[in-house]
């Protein structure tokens, strides 16, 4: 078992070495594939690139922070509401968020001429969403829950009690709220915003549809455009360091976390502090901006041009189609979670089990590489699906006749790799955290009284760890779902899924018809924001 482990573990951890490997070979043409690109092209992707994290960090930080605090600090009408409704927007894709808002403000669109008539304009009042800052509100809209979600559970341990304690020694409120509760979330807040900057530059639907000129949509350019492979590898190497980089911060905010997250002295007297008047509304107003135009208004809009499409004689997709596309969908998405999941259980009982036997020190190289494929979730789907195309280009060179290339590209298992490599992690953090609740006296006492490995893992862990493993699944479905770069390059030719689907019709400017599949890809979205209101709930 865990030898099959670690070739599995190889196997997922191959497109991120295949991007690195690449410069192993720079030779005479990489160099002047570079200076190239340095003299034209370059410069404008890092720039755009910058421009749009810098947009997306700010914007999710005020967002997350602003609603995290109102909530969680603050008692007004409606709040319990906009506990789980301020989630809504994770169900939500940037790029069906960006059609849906492309269509609802277009010069021509019913929206406009409304505008123009009642304030008698002679031209589009609203701004074209179409631009670089454009994007940015976009994806701060979808964006901002990660910073809510880490921020609020921060200021949840202790936030409240801290507040009541500046009260007591005469600290106002602004003072209260910005020097003693936001700093006790300050590595929450980091680390929600480097999983806010790692989605945005993952990204290829927004930025290939408002025609940025970013690291993602170059690498597509250059790889299916312009088929230059050297190309098309330095930059997804350049994508992939920023993404270390943010993941490097990101988990020196996450251990920072843990020291600055201690055990709380609750306090019965400790509550929300109760808004009144002015203050309230500006509380309620927080809240309901961002869900309003962040999910109900898109979801709203992507229903009515569904339904004024579905009314025109012109309405051209054909509902056979779409159930063939629905079905590729979660054939796809349904096999990626069951091995994803399948595979994190595996590995979890196997590390779990040697670390229990050699103290922490019996994982060999299925350790290192464990923690290797746990990055994968960082990793843009364009890098992965470069990553993927350069060992097998290399097989097929050296082996023409092994059919290395056909055999894993423009087929549901390369789709479906590169799901895994993209999506293992989320089901190893989901599995590692529900068995690092399971007590490790438990596995002792079974073995104690002559219970086997199998039998330990079928009798105690899977009954115990039956939430976890659901909720591992349905999150690295619902992310699958969703999935477009990797599925762009990679899928099975004449099988397209929801998410391609979208974008072509998207991208030929046939937004009414692209609504019904944005839509389904939205309700299956809805199911983890569930799940998760529920849990933050309890």
């Amino acid at each position: 078992m865990r030898a099959l482990l670690t070739l599995l573990c190889a196997l997922l951890a191959l497109p991120v070495l295949g991007v690195l490997a690449a410069w192993f070979g720079f030779d005479a043409g990489s160099a002047a594939t570079l200076r190239h690109q340095a003299s034209t092209v370059l410069t404008g992707y890092v720039v755009q690139t910058a421009v749009l994290a810098a947009g997306v960090a700010l914007g999710t930080t005020l967002l997350g922070a602003a609603t995290a605090a109102a909530v969680t600090l603050f008692d007004f009408p409606g709040r319990r509401s906009f506990e789980w409704a301020l989630l809504l927007p994770l169900a939500m894709p940037a790029y069906v968020l960006a059609y849906a808002w492309t269509d609802a403000l277009q010069p021509s669109g019913a929206l406009q001429h409304a505008l123009q008539a009642w304030a008698g304009a002679g031209r589009p009042l609203l701004p074209d969403v179409r631009s670089l800052w454009g994007a940015v509100i976009l994806f701060v809209l979808c964006l901002y829950p990660y910073v809510y979600l880490l921020t609020r559970t921060a200021l949840a341990e202790r936030g409240v009690q801290m507040m009541e304690a500046a009260r007591l020694l005469g600290a106002g409120m602004r003072r209260r709220v910005l020097e003693v509760a936001l700093p006790l979330a300050r590595p929450a807040l980091a680390a929600g915003v480097a999983l806010a900057l790692m989605e945005t530059l993952a990204d290829y639907g927004v930025g290939a549809y408002f025609g940025l000129t970013t690291l993602s949509t170059g690498i597509f350019k250059a790889w299916l455009v312009m088929d230059d492979r050297i190309a098309a590898t330095q930059l997804a190497s350049l994508l992939l360091l920023a993404v270390a980089l943010l993941l490097a911060a990101e988990q020196r905010a996450q251990a920072r976390l843990r020291f600055a997250a201690g055990r709380p002295t609750q306090r019965p007297d400790a509550r929300p502090y109760r808004l009144h008047g002015r203050a309230a509304a500006a509380a309620v107003a927080v809240c309901v901006l961002p869900v309003a135009f962040g999910f109900v208004l898109p979801v709203a809009w992507l229903v009515r041009m569904l339904w004024l499409e579905a009314g025109s004689a012109e309405f051209g997709l054909p509902l056979a189609r779409f159930a063939e596309w629905t079905a590729a969908s979660l054939r796809l998405a349904g096999g990626a979670a069951l091995l994803a999941t399948a595979f994190a259980l595996a590995l979890a009982v196997v590390l779990r089990r040697r670390d229990g036997r050699a103290g922490g020190r019996g994982q060999g190289l299925l350790g290192p590489l464990a923690k290797l494929v746990g990055l994968g979730y960082a990793v843009p789907g364009a890098v992965i699906a470069v990553g993927l195309l350069l060992p097998l280009g290399w097989l097929q060179q050296r082996w023409p006749d092994a059919g290395w290339a056909t055999a894993l590209t423009g087929t549901a298992l390369g789709v479906i790799w590169a799901y895994l490599v993209r999506f293992t992690a989320a089901a190893q953090q989901s599995v590692q955290a529900g068995l690092a609740r399971v007590p490790a006296s438990i596995d002792e006492t079974a073995r104690l009284l002559g219970a086997g490995p199998l039998r330990v893992f079928r009798r105690l862990h899977l009954p115990l760890l039956r939430r976890s493993v659901a909720a591992a699944a349905l999150l690295v479905f619902v992310d699958a779902m969703k999935e477009l770069p990797a599925t762009l390059v990679l899928r099975p030719f004449g099988s397209d899924t929801l998410a391609v689907v979208a974008y072509n019709l998207a991208r030929d400017e046939r937004l009414g018809e692209a609504a019904l599949p944005s839509l389904a890809i939205v309700a299956a979205g809805l199911m983890p924001v569930v799940l998760l209101s529920r849990a933050l709930r309890r």
